[in-house]
């Protein structure tokens, strides 16, 4: 009797990818694969790369490297953002039989004939350009939340980014088939989905491959919220600019929108914003942090910051330290620049030394440290409710509020993938919050 090939996947990068992984996963399942862990043998592995920063880039040898010590003849795929902007360089790496870019990933299992290895990887990659129509994508079965892909590639400049010249123009998913989809996924029992894209306030541009748009991301909030047995929508990132009114006051007021919002900024000196070509100065993202406590005075909103960009000088630092250190946020996502190439960035001057940007990242990384713990601080007392994740880490499970606290208590099964209400007690010394059970605690 013949035994199905075991196929296992590996995925670097934002939810974004984590959503595209899962789809291409299910595409190989109907084909007749069977999935395993990466840490596990498997007739082929599928590396989804990212190439947001240098670190992302190192690290694909080494993931290469722990599938071939599973199974040294195994088939090696590379997929995502590294393998459009890079291919010569991934399909190079020893072991590294296909590479493919941003349009031909969706069609993985159309290229492969047969599993021989190759002594030179193959590539298959479309200029970038050809990455104008869409592909819809989610990721459930890995854990107690879904990631939703709503909109993929972005039209912005930002000097620093590579991601344009990975994932194409912008465009979206039609409204009918993230609904389908939404529905989809509540079938399954997910009681989360987070909505995630390169862009995702960008949605409604290139829906039916037009360049106008043809909804909003407002109007997709507003008819998500309709949508029954999901009851959490989490909204990944979005831009400051593209955050309205509307929406704001729509998730204040939602059942299912929960209070956490995840804004970009990127730096705290317009000097700097300007040179990074960002679309909008400070005194936005200020009015927007503002907008949301005044309306949701419990809300979660975490930051992404860059140091070290070019022409970074101490005293333009400091403005950004100073900067986040007032606002009134809840934690950050410190990323150190790094060159990336066929940006405008890499052409300019006032290169930070690399020690310089490491001190800079620890201290913003430490700010956030101290932000998360005021935003717990702030939580204790509350009565909120919490969604447990399905595993066991040296027994206990964990689980986030609705405004992203996250707690923790000891192990037991009967938890997962449930809501309780709770009260907010006590941080310990690791950072996470203790709680107490509220009376007919189940909420869903």
């Amino acid at each position: 009797m013949q035994t199905n090939k075991k196929v296992a996947f590996y995925t670097l990068g934002c939810k974004l990818n984590f959503s595209e992984t899962s789809t291409i996963a299910r595409n190989f399942q109907s084909e007749g694969f069977d999935r395993v862990g990466f840490d596990e043998k498997a007739d082929l592995y599928v590396i989804n790369t990212c190439s947001v920063t240098e670190n992302a880039d190192k690290r694909f040898k080494t993931i290469v490297k722990s599938a071939l010590k599973q199974n040294e003849n195994a088939f090696l795929i590379a997929i995502g953002c590294y393998a459009q902007l890079k291919p010569e360089a991934l399909a190079n790496v020893d072991g590294v039989d296909l590479v493919l870019g941003a349009t031909e990933k969706f069609k993985v299992t159309d290229y492969i004939n047969d599993l021989t290895k190759n002594e030179i990887g193959e590539i298959h990659s479309c200029e970038i350009d050809e990455a104008d129509f869409y592909v819809g994508s989610y990721s459930i079965g890995d854990r107690t939340r879904a990631f939703l892909k709503v909109q993929d590639g972005c039209d912005y400049k930002c000097t620093y980014c590579t991601i344009p010249l990975a994932r194409g123009i912008s465009r979206s998913d039609t409204l009918k088939n993230v609904l389908k989809n939404a529905k989809e996924i509540s079938d399954k029992g997910i009681k989360e989905i987070v909505l995630t894209g390169v862009n995702i306030g960008d949605y409604g541009k290139g829906e039916f491959g037009n360049k106008t748009h043809e909804h909003t991301f407002f109007e997709l909030v507003q008819n998500l919220d309709k949508i029954e047995g999901i009851e959490r929508f989490r909204i990944s990132s979005i831009e400051p600019n593209l955050l309205t009114q509307d929406t704001i006051d729509f998730v204040a007021k939602s059942n299912s929108f929960v209070p956490h919002f995840h804004i970009p900024l990127q730096s705290g000196s317009n000097k700097l914003l300007q040179l990074m070509k960002r679309r909008y100065q400070k005194e936005t993202y200020v009015n927007r942090v503002q907008k949301i406590k005044e309306k949701m005075p419990n809300a979660c909103i975490g930051v992404d910051v860059i140091v070290g960009f070019p022409g970074e000088t101490d005293a333009l630092f400091l403005e950004t330290y100073n900067f986040l250190n007032e606002l009134n946020i809840s934690y950050l996502h410190v990323f150190t620049y790094s060159e990336r190439p066929n940006t405008e960035a890499i052409e300019m001057g006032g290169v930070v030394p690399q020690k310089v940007r490491n001190k800079r990242s620890k201290m913003l990384r430490g700010l956030s440290v101290k932000k998360r713990r005021a935003f717990y601080e702030s939580q204790l007392n509350n009565k909120l409710s919490v969604l447990f994740e399905g595993e066991n880490k040296n027994g206990f499970i964990y689980g986030f509020t609705e405004n992203y606290v996250k707690v923790k208590t000891p192990w037991n099964p009967d938890l997962v993938n449930t809501i309780r209400a709770i009260k907010l007690t006590k941080i310990d010394e690791d950072g996470l919050v203790r709680f107490d059970w509220i009376k007919n605690s189940i909420l869903a």
